[in-house]
């Protein structure tokens, strides 16, 4: 059975404390809800984040209404700090959108695997893409460029390993991130593999005390 489909069942990554109760809202990737991202945010909580999912059922594309519903979200766990998003895939174009959109509620930006840059049909999934929704790949329904640079700081964590992304269009330009980081992981072992996960953190903690400094 796949990990990604018995992640709720699974114990969270031991991990050093990163935070202190900052809020975190992860997005999950193309055809997968809270469900697939239940490990890594049991190990954010594990590490002193307060993760919380984002609250739509199945992300199926890029759709105004679930747009909606992620800027609720954000709105509803900033009251007292910004929060670091984090998006795997898909997820990951909402979470630079989100950040262009409110750089106020935002720490700072994590993509995992997300293909934000380039050509969007370098990457497998772009036809399943195409099929299931009513815009293409290439024209999703809002104005932002997902290669913008946020104001925030922004990581991109990216596989040379991937197999549905490009590691080009995950990684991105020197310029679209603030910092960059490889690690060796499949597409949906991102958030679903103990050892990835475990490298997210680390990276993660890296990244906060580099752009503290």
């Amino acid at each position: 059975m796949p990990k990604v489909l018995v992640t709720p069942f699974r114990r969270p990554v031991a991990a050093s404390k990163i935070a202190d109760g900052e809020p975190a809202l992860v997005i999950p990737g193309m055809m997968s809800g809270d469900q697939a991202t239940a490990l890594l945010r049991k190990s954010l909580r594990k590490a002193g984040f307060d993760a919380q999912g984002w609250g739509v059922r199945v992300n199926t594309g890029i759709r105004q209404d679930y747009m909606a519903c992620a800027e609720q979200r954000l709105v509803e766990m900033t009251e007292h700090c910004p929060a670091m998003i984090i998006g795997w895939s898909l997820g990951g174009i909402y979470a630079r959108v989100l950040a262009q959109r409110h750089p106020e509620l935002v720490s700072m930006v994590v993509t995992l695997g997300s293909p934000f840059s380039g050509n969007r049909h370098a990457n497998r999934a772009w036809r399943l893409y195409d099929a299931i929704n009513d815009h293409t790949v290439e024209n999703p329904p809002f104005d932002e460029d997902p290669a913008q640079k946020p104001s925030v700081p922004t990581v991109a964590i990216w596989s040379e390993h991937d197999g549905v992304v490009a590691p080009e269009c995950a990684r991105g330009q020197v310029s679209e991130s603030d910092r960059r980081y490889a690690v060796s992981a499949k597409h949906f072992e991102m958030g679903s593999s103990r050892k990835t996960v475990k490298e997210i953190l680390a990276i993660i903690a890296d990244a906060r005390a580099q752009l503290a400094s």
